[in-house]
C-alpha cells in the first residue's frame, strides 16, 4: 500500500475486509498498532541553563492507528497496510467504532491451538 493514511470510513471498511479474510484460516495475525504521532513537534532545544526542558506537549497530539496481515512465508496474499490519523477531539468516537469493528472481527477467527506448546512444556517439566 502507498503511504497515504485513509479516512476513517475508509480504514474501518477495510479492516473489517482483512478480519473477514482470516475467518476460518489456520495461520496468519493481523497486528494493531497505536502510536501518538510526534512528528513536527516544536521542542525546546536543551540549554546550559536548562538541559532538560519540558517536552510535553502544550495541545494534544494526534494518534496514528495501524492495521497489517503479518504476511508469513506460508502465506500468498500481500501484505495489507492500513493506517489512519485521528484528531484528538476525535479519539473517542474513533475508539468506539474501532472496538465494534475489532470484537466482531475477532469473534470470527479461530483461536490459535495452543495444546501442542502445552503439552511439550508439560512433558519437558516432568522430564526435569
Amino acid at each position: 500500500m502507498d503511504s497515504q493514511h485513509l479516512s476513517q470510513d475508509e480504514f474501518f471498511d477495510r479492516l473489517a475486509e482483512l478480519f473477514n479474510r482470516r475467518k476460518g484460516s489456520d495461520h496468519g495475525a493481523i497486528h494493531l498498532t497505536q502510536k501518538r504521532l510526534t512528528y513536527a513537534q516544536d521542542c525546546p532545544p536543551p540549554t546550559a541553563d536548562n538541559p532538560f526542558p519540558d517536552l510535553n506537549p502544550g495541545k494534544p497530539i494526534p494518534v496514528i492507528v495501524r492495521a497489517s496481515n503479518g504476511k508469513s512465508k506460508r502465506e500468498r496474499d500481500e501484505k495489507v497496510n492500513l493506517c489512519t490519523v485521528v484528531q484528538p477531539q476525535d479519539l473517542e468516537d474513533f475508539y468506539t467504532r474501532y472496538a465494534d469493528v475489532c470484537k466482531a472481527g475477532m469473534t470470527a477467527l479461530k483461536p490459535r491451538d495452543r495444546s501442542k506448546k502445552k503439552a511439550k512444556a508439560k512433558k519437558k517439566k516432568a522430564v526435569s
